[in-house]
C-alpha cells in the first residue's frame, strides 16, 4: 500500500534551477558565465546568423530562381465549394466573380478569380471567371453548364507620346 507521506520522484527526475549572478560561492556569480565586456555580455543582444565575421552560411549559398515583381495573384475557387454553396442556396443563376464575393465564398478578387477542378459539380451552372483549369472546364460542361473566361482587368500602361 502506497502512503502519501512516502511519495517521491525518482532520483534525478527533478533538478534545481541554475541561479546565475548570485555571488562567488555559487560558481556562476558576478558575470554570470557571460565573460567580461563585449556585445554578448550585455542584455538584449541577439546575434542570429552571425558567424564572427566569417561569411554567413545564408550568404555563401547560391541564389536560384526568379521572383517576378509584377506577377498576378488570383483568388482560387474549387468546384466542390461552388457546389456546396449552390446546395445551401447561397449561389443561384449565373455565377460571376462578384456573386462569389457576395455569397461569402471569396473574400476578394485580387487580379481575378481562377476556377480549379477539386471536388465535383453536379448542378448546371454558367460560370464567368478570369481563368479556369482544363479539368474544371470539362467538369462544368459535363454537368451541363458553361465556363466563360472574362478578360482580366487590364492595367493602364503609361503611353509614350513625347
Amino acid at each position: 500500500m502506497v502512503k502519501l507521506n512516502e511519495l517521491h520522484d525518482n532520483p534525478g527526475a527533478t533538478k534545481k534551477r541554475k541561479r546565475v549572478g548570485r555571488g562567488p560561492g555559487s560558481g556562476i556569480g558576478k558575470t554570470a558565465g557571460r565573460g567580461i565586456k563585449g556585445q554578448k555580455s550585455r542584455s538584449g543582444v541577439a546575434i542570429n546568423g552571425y558567424e564572427g565575421g566569417q561569411m554567413p552560411l545564408y550568404q555563401r549559398l547560391p541564389k536560384r530562381g526568379f521572383n517576378k515583381p509584377n506577377r498576378k495573384q488570383y483568388a482560387v475557387v474549387n468546384l466542390g465549394l461552388i457546389q456546396k454553396f449552390i446546395d445551401a442556396g447561397k449561389l443561384k443563376g449565373d455565377i460571376t466573380e462578384d456573386s462569389l464575393i457576395e455569397s461569402g465564398l471569396l473574400r476578394r478578387k485580387r487580379d481575378g478569380v481562377r476556377l480549379l477542378a477539386k471536388g465535383e459539380l453536379t448542378a448546371k451552372a454558367n460560370i464567368t471567371v478570369t481563368g479556369a483549369s482544363k479539368g474544371a472546364i470539362e467538369a462544368v460542361e459535363k454537368a451541363g453548364g458553361s465556363v466563360t473566361l472574362a478578360a482580366p482587368v487590364a492595367e493602364t500602361a503609361p503611353s509614350e507620346s513625347a
